[in-house]
């Protein structure tokens, strides 16, 4: 961070990840804000200025380094688990300021010393006591699996017998009597029931006999509209679809087909015809909606047709480190890995992270993405339309342009800064960074196409599957830089915390 871009977030005033602060006196005071940024997206405390003008006052010397020391032993011994910082004393107008850079926590929830979880809103913070937000929290760090929980008032009699059968012998080859098991030990042993006899809410949603009476929220409405408005009172078409993943997947598609238009497509005359919007495309988001969608949150998924367009909205945003962007060259952040292992074990479900890439494939420019963070993830397929006017109720997309009311339009072809393909082969790969360690041309290759723009250090690590900073730069970094694959944005200041990195021409 440089005086220019003290000076301009200054101008611009506080706000959820930028906070001023005059002093740093009161330990008591200080963890809360850390605890804060910790549990949301991270953010920077700037001290030396003052926080309801913005004035830059700045430290003195002695006062920036006690200032550092104190925030130190704070996020040490005041907060649980520790968290870590890095700051920087940055010259502004004459003026000495601290910088304290506080990253997104991997280990949420974050407590102050009494116990406390805060939580930023907008430039203030709020302390969170709902169960349901806490365990969101635990849920982004991954020590929390609502689909493992078991669902009260379960047991193994509300198992079907005959999808357990077709699921053990399609994987294993023989039905479940055949494994020498008592029937409770085998349901445990493929975590289908918890250790206490209730069955997983995985389990329920892929071989419970009616998981509609225990999880009513966790369907799928569909509905028809005529027009392109939700505000019409009438309809084409309306329906509940209940029951497991397989089969409100195999319904919900049912219910597609029977409302979209089958075209002839220069096919003959007696043919069934081809339908309006990719059957391969539907399939995929579909299924994406329904494994990847946020099961704590008690919403039904949602099918809408409408005369211009078809949405499918899943409830929760994009999993912790992934974007739209992201998820056109197959990144993965499996949040319900035990219902994405059933899924590829009983529907065509590959779970490699490549349906959205296939779906964009299939549909070439008619799917737009909408992520609204912690609420919903909608996709917009646009339907043929008789004349090339774009229809008023919708804003018009027909023709592959970009929408700014979605501000993330996919394209026919991935965007030029997201272009594909840079070293075609783990060969030469290797021959092109022969400093690179033996196993990580995978990763590498991952790496150079998320950054086709300016990625920060968490960002790359979380797109190559890293945890540990220093071998993230030891085995990958580094090296793809020696080689002069990867750039430096700031390249007079290589170690500011702000770094960020691109790849190079040479990697094209």
């Amino acid at each position: 961070m440089n005086a220019s871009e003290i000076q301009k977030l200054c101008r611009l005033g506080e706000n959820s990840r930028v906070q001023f602060k005059l002093r740093l006196e009161n330990p008591a005071k200080i963890a809360p804000e850390l605890v804060a940024f910790a549990n949301s997206k991270g953010g920077t405390i700037i001290i030396g200025v003052e926080d309801k003008t913005g004035a830059i006052v700045g430290l003195s010397y002695p006062q920036a380094q006690q200032m550092s020391t104190l925030v130190g032993q704070v996020a040490t011994e005041w907060v649980s688990p520790t968290i870590y910082l890095e700051t920087e004393s940055i010259e502004v107008e004459g003026r000495t300021v601290l910088a304290v850079h506080v990253a997104e926590g991997i280990n949420k929830p974050y407590k102050d010393k009494s116990g406390n979880i805060w939580v930023k809103q907008s430039s203030d913070k709020r302390r969170i006591t709902e169960n349901g937000e806490i365990l969101a929290l635990f849920q982004e760090s991954g020590s929390f699996r609502p689909e493992e929980k078991g669902v009260r008032n379960t047991s193994a009699s509300d198992i079907d017998p005959f999808l357990l059968n077709e699921y053990v012998e399609r994987y294993y080859g023989k039905r479940a009597e055949e494994f020498g098991l008592p029937m409770e030990q085998l349901l445990k042993n493929l975590q289908i029931l918890t250790p206490g006899g209730q069955v997983t809410l995985a389990g329920l949603l892929f071989f419970g006999k009616h998981p509609e009476m225990y999880q009513p929220a966790f369907i799928i409405k569909a509905v028809a509209f005529y027009g392109n408005e939700m505000s019409g009172l009438e309809y084409r078409d309306s329906k509940d679809i209940a029951g497991t993943i397989p089969r409100m997947f195999s319904e919900g598609m049912a219910f597609l087909k029977a409302n979209l238009h089958s075209l002839q497509a220069g096919q003959s005359f007696n043919s069934v015809g081809k339908l309006e919007i990719s059957e391969v495309a539907l399939r995929e988001l579909l299924q994406n909606a329904l494994v990847h969608r946020d099961y704590l949150l008690q919403a039904p998924i949602r099918i809408m047709i409408f005369d211009n367009r078809v949405e499918i909205v899943s409830p929760g945003g994009l999993p912790r480190g992934v974007s739209i962007e992201s998820i056109l060259y197959g990144k993965t952040s499996q949040r319900n890995s035990l219902i994405a292992s059933f899924c590829a074990k009983t529907m065509d479900y590959r779970g490699l992270g490549t349906g959205i890439m296939r779906a964009v494939k299939e549909e070439q420019g008619n799917i737009r993405f909408e992520n609204e963070e912690g609420s919903q993830f909608k996709v917009t397929i646009a339907r043929p339309q008789p004349t090339p006017e774009p229809s008023p109720g919708y804003g018009g997309f027909i023709a592959a342009e970009p929408s700014p009311e979605y501000g993330g339009f996919i394209a026919a072809e991935p965007p030029p800064e997201y272009a594909p393909s840079f070293v075609p082969s783990f060969s030469a790969m290797r021959r092109r960074c022969p400093a690179l360690p033996k196993g990580e041309e995978e990763a590498a290759l991952r790496l150079l196409s998320f950054c086709s723009t300016w990625q920060g250090m968490l960002e790359m690590m979380e797109a190559t599957g890293y945890r540990s900073r220093t071998s993230f730069r030891r085995r990958l970094l580094i090296p793809l830089m020696q080689c002069g694959l990867l750039e430096q944005e700031y390249k007079d200041r290589p170690n500011t915390p702000k770094q960020r990195y691109r790849r190079t021409q040479a990697a094209v």
